[in-house]
């Protein structure tokens, strides 16, 4: 071990490749952003967390594993059941509940996490927030959970001191279309000087129409928005005037997720029956499939009126495993990536606003396959686009460095938006932010070294990955 230690870059250095020329490039590059503000306009840190001035973040279970399923589909993929990670289920049966144990079991198994971006992520974590420099191991899993526990009770380990500790200038979270924002509300109301904004997700209202719980979250349409939602056109009053709501709260993007980015363009008619068919319950599969990709169209034409600015995240397969779907319900990491085309499925709606002066559509992949064939050249052709970051399973240095070689030739630097985290999981923010700092210099390290860029460019380019261009792409 000794003997490999002298070859082992400074922790200052990390991540950065290349010669050294190039190394000594990305560490002068990364040191003019890695003290800049965080720009943080997708995520998924609940609003809780600075709603109540006095939350805590209870146990080291409950801040790095039971709510991150990095973690515990990892530990779920070597055999480990869920249960035994504390993980709720839903129908209340028993689970662990004794958090030093779960914290041992993920002891035990730390060694999974070796070259993952989870393990940089936890490493890190371990390091920034708690200065732990040791590797976690069963013999010292209780010192250590004894160590972050002193300090998640420290008077200033809230998440409004951590969210000015990070230095972050604005956080969005993600809301249903349906959720009241009362915790924004509270976090407005309270006179805090910390930037929290909502982000309109309507996914439950526009998708799988032809199942039950679609009918259900009308009925919670019609219960928020006070209308009576008996036919299409109330509707889409309804969920214009939610929009207008989150406006009024401060968001400044809606985000969509679909299995693809299929759209299609159907006549007043057409979508008025297909509503009604949902209705009444008798909508079926490829009903369901025309209604989201028509809706989608409708929610590009809403933000060229209201200038959301509008994501488009496509391409998983939800709850791929039925038995932790029925179990745990979704999000337990059996979420499963799949083949797209965004070419032919985009038309339908490019050729209505692929020029509009008032849209902005930021697409994101799951299918690395088509980055360079179809999303750069799209972007780099039609006005409204705008390239999202790798996302997901390539929120990692390899997905990075891939969004680099894949896209930026093609769509250039500005038809992309930066970095967003992307998480539930709030101190994990910092350093996956880091990260993409480092991966981002050290890519415009090697295009100065050769000489496709100067020094004055290359110092351009990484204030506007680090910062520049997710605020004025989300306008924060």
């Amino acid at each position: 071990m000794n003997s490999l230690r002298q070859y082992m870059p400074d922790r200052a250095d990390r991540y950065f490749s290349g010669t050294a020329a190039q190394q000594a490039v990305a560490r002068a590059l990364f040191n003019t952003v890695a003290d800049l503000p965080l720009i943080c306009p997708h995520g998924h840190v609940d609003p809780q967390l600075f709603a109540d001035v006095n939350y805590r973040f209870g146990s080291p279970a409950e801040l790095f594993l039971i709510p991150d399923h990095y973690v515990f589909r990892m530990l779920y993929s070597q055999g480990i059941p869920l249960e035994d990670q504390g993980i709720p289920r839903e129908d209340g049966g028993p689970i662990e509940t004794e958090h030093r144990k779960i914290w041992q079991t993920f002891a035990e198994n730390y060694h999974l996490f070796q070259g993952t971006p989870t393990g940089l992520w936890l490493r890190d974590e371990f390091h920034d927030l708690f200065g732990i420099t040791e590797t976690l191991t069963p013999e010292n899993a209780q010192a250590l959970y004894d160590r972050i526990s002193d300090k998640l009770i420290a008077p200033d380990f809230t998440p409004r001191k951590l969210y000015e500790q990070f230095n972050v200038e604005v956080l969005t979270t993600t809301d249903a279309a349906t959720d009241s924002l009362d915790h924004h509300r509270r976090i407005r109301d309270s006179g805090w000087s910390g930037r929290i904004y909502p982000t309109f997700r309507p996914d439950k209202l526009v998708n799988d129409i032809q199942q039950p719980a679609w009918r259900a979250q009308i009925d919670l349409l019609r219960n928020v928005s006070g209308l009576n939602i008996g036919d299409y056109a109330s509707y889409i009053q309804a969920l214009e005037a939610r929009r207008s709501f989150f406006k009024e709260m401060g968001a400044t993007a809606t985000d969509h997720a679909a299995e693809t980015p299929y759209t299609e363009v159907l006549s007043e008619r057409e979508a008025a029956g297909i509503f009604q068919k949902g209705l009444s319950g008798s909508a079926t599969a490829a009903d369901a499939k025309r209604f989201t990709g028509h809706m989608l169209v409708e929610m590009a034409r809403m933000s060229s009126e209201d200038k959301l600015v509008m994501q488009l995240h496509p391409g998983s397969v939800r709850n791929h495993n039925p038995s932790v779907f029925q179990r745990f319900g979704t999000d337990k990491g059996a979420d499963i990536p799949h083949a797209l085309n965004y070419t032919y499925n985009l038309k339908p709606l490019l050729d209505r606003f692929g020029t509009h002066p008032s849209l902005r559509l930021i697409l994101f992949t799951l299918d690395e396959s088509t980055s360079a064939r179809e999303i750069a050249p799209l972007a780099g052709h039609y006005p409204i686009l705008r390239i999202g970051p790798p996302w997901w399973f390539y929120d990692s240095i390899n997905g990075m460095r891939n969004f680099f070689t894949q896209v930026m030739e093609t769509a250039g630097l500005y038809n992309t938006v930066g970095f967003n985290d992307d998480t539930r999981a709030f101190a994990s923010i910092p350093t996956r932010h880091e990260l993409w700092r480092r991966i981002s210099c050290d890519w415009l390290a090697g295009l100065l070294v050769q000489g496709i860029i100067n020094d004055e460019e290359a110092l351009s380019m990484a204030h506007a990955l680090a910062y520049g261009l997710a605020k004025e792409a989300y306008g924060l």
